[in-house]
């Protein structure tokens, strides 16, 4: 009869027990905004702990008691207790961020630091902590008694990248450099400036200019110039059609394994182009004839020297060296003759480019004039003339 009592008491009195949290998904799981960050960066932090959310009409905070505290630590640094507070009511997201100060360290190569190291604060965003270039940053969590949770993530340093916005650039066209290195977010609640250093194969001296965070985390800096075809000012750079013009940044933080003294220049170039298309910079006429004197011919004669004319102009402002080919072909299409003339246009100039002939019979010839930059780039300056020409017989008494 006992046994049976038990049993059934056993079956009707509901049973309690806690149940063991996974430790492989923690209950309160620790959040970081990046997987990895700078040295005087923001880190924004959260916990997803519904269970501490103990009032859902008002706003909760966890991490600030000495019994279940929060603690922020890279290496002997830390905030301890560090409060977190709840998103919103009922949530149970707790959230807060800290600034990492870095360490006492020359940025630019001027000599002096430029960062301020500090540890202070006591959350939800006051903190500071300082930080080494290659350190690490853990966020524990005293969820409950003995039950202690964790999140890891790496500081370091980064290669600076210097980029143009484009491998060519117009003489018009304003110039766009880009640099993107995080470790010169100094301050991730300001926009942040660094000094680029801009010059070019005709101004080796060139200029200095500042390029400007595009965000206050963003660690991506921008600056723009133009180009002058006279002299370097501000934020004017002399380059001539022709140009390469090259940006070149310090990097006084670099990864391992630089050492944290260590420097390099990053630079990059880009060339200078004409603001005209290749084909249009010199423009040409249709080709004339004229006798040995200068004389225009009303017909042309075999076995009679001629000479064949053109006209060239230089469309741009600067000097532009050029070859000018006279091409000949019979009515079967085959050349019979192959000359240029090499020359430099002055800024502007016209010029008349004449080439002797004698045509050996009767027949009707293709005349075809082109200009090209030189022999070895083949870049035509100008669209391709052709010009028919009836040769008549040579009648002797």
């Amino acid at each position: 009869m006992y046994e049976f009592l038990l049993g059934f008491f056993l079956i009707l009195a509901p049973i309690y027990a806690e149940s063991l949290p996974d430790y492989d998904k923690p209950f309160a799981p620790i959040y970081t905004d990046k997987p990895a960050y700078s040295w005087t960066d923001k880190i924004i932090i959260s916990i997803n702990a519904p269970s501490w959310n103990s009032n859902s009409n008002k706003i909760d905070s966890i991490g600030e008691s000495d019994s279940h505290p929060i603690k922020i630590s890279s290496g002997e640094n830390f905030l301890k207790p560090y409060r977190l507070t709840e998103t919103s009511s009922g949530s149970g997201i707790f959230s807060g961020e800290i600034i990492l100060s870095g360490f006492l360290h020359d940025v630019d190569g001027d000599g002096n630091f430029d960062t301020n190291p500090n540890t202070s604060g006591n959350g939800p965003t006051n903190g500071f902590l300082e930080v080494e270039n290659d350190d690490s940053i853990t966020i524990s969590f005293e969820f409950a008694d003995g039950v202690v949770l964790t999140e890891s993530v790496p500081i370091t340093w980064n290669m600076g990248v210097i980029q143009f916005s484009k491998d060519i650039f117009l003489t018009s066209d304003s110039v766009e450099i880009r640099v993107i290195d995080n470790d010169m977010n100094l301050n991730p609640e300001a926009i942040d400036t660094i000094t680029i250093e801009v010059f070019s194969d005709s101004d080796s001296g060139g200029i200095q200019v500042i390029a400007t965070e595009t965000s206050e985390r963003s660690g991506d800096f921008i600056a723009n110039i133009n180009l002058s075809t006279n002299t370097s000012s501000g934020n004017r750079l002399y380059a001539v059609p022709g140009d390469s013009i090259f940006a070149k940044y310090d990097d006084h933080t670099l990864p391992k394994p630089f050492s944290k003294y260590d420097d390099i220049s990053v630079e990059t170039s880009a060339t200078v182009d004409y603001s005209l298309s290749s084909i249009n910079r010199i423009q040409t006429s249709s080709i004339s004839f004229s006798d040995s004197f200068g004389n225009p011919l009303d017909s042309i004669i075999s076995e009679t020297q001629m000479q064949i004319v053109g006209t060239i102009e230089n469309q741009l402002n600067y000097d532009q060296e050029f070859i000018y080919f006279f091409q000949i072909k019979n009515s079967d299409n085959s050349v019979l003759s192959l000359s240029w003339i090499q020359g430099k246009l002055s800024p502007n100039q016209i010029l008349d480019i004449s080439q002797s002939w004698i045509p050996e019979k009767s027949d009707h010839f293709i005349l075809e004039t082109y200009v090209w930059n030189s022999l070895n780039n083949l870049i035509p300056l100008s669209p391709t003339i052709s010009s028919s020409i009836i040769v008549d017989w040579f009648y002797k008494n």
